[in-house]
């Protein structure tokens, strides 16, 4: 399974990328989507949210059931996805890439520190 180096880990199997100076991408691992299955619809709508870290900023929907998504960090929901209204199987097909579901302004960078790195998040998971 892929736990790609320079992305930073939850326990509840969520990813985060900075993506410019507190500018990141958050989506679920691809275990989460392999343990979850065929994701058919994912709901978030909390676009100009601030939220606290391990806040729910929405759901995912597989066939076999309906999951949480939490917020790594503190901070404020700017966009989501717009492909993934049309097409919630990338999530399944390309996790780390163009399945991302929001980008966030990040409230506090450093926070990212006391996250999960790839190799912890792979011992987590096994």
């Amino acid at each position: 399974m892929n736990f790609p180096a320079e992305l930073k880990y939850t326990k509840e199997h969520e990813w985060i990328k900075l993506t410019d100076g507190d500018t990141a991408l958050i989506g679920i691992t691809a275990f989460a989507q392999s343990e979850l299955g065929d994701i058919v619809y994912v709901d978030i709508n909390t676009i100009g949210s601030t939220l606290a870290a391990d806040q729910i900023f929405g759901t995912v929907e597989a066939v076999k059931t309906v999951s949480d998504l939490f917020l790594p960090v503190a901070g404020t929901i700017l966009e989501v996805n717009p492909a993934l209204e049309g097409q919630p199987e990338l999530v399944n097909s390309d996790s780390y890439g163009e399945g991302w579901m929001v980008k966030i302004k990040v409230a506090n960078p450093a926070d990212l520190d006391s996250l999960m790195s790839a190799e912890d998040y792979q011992k987590l998971v096994g």
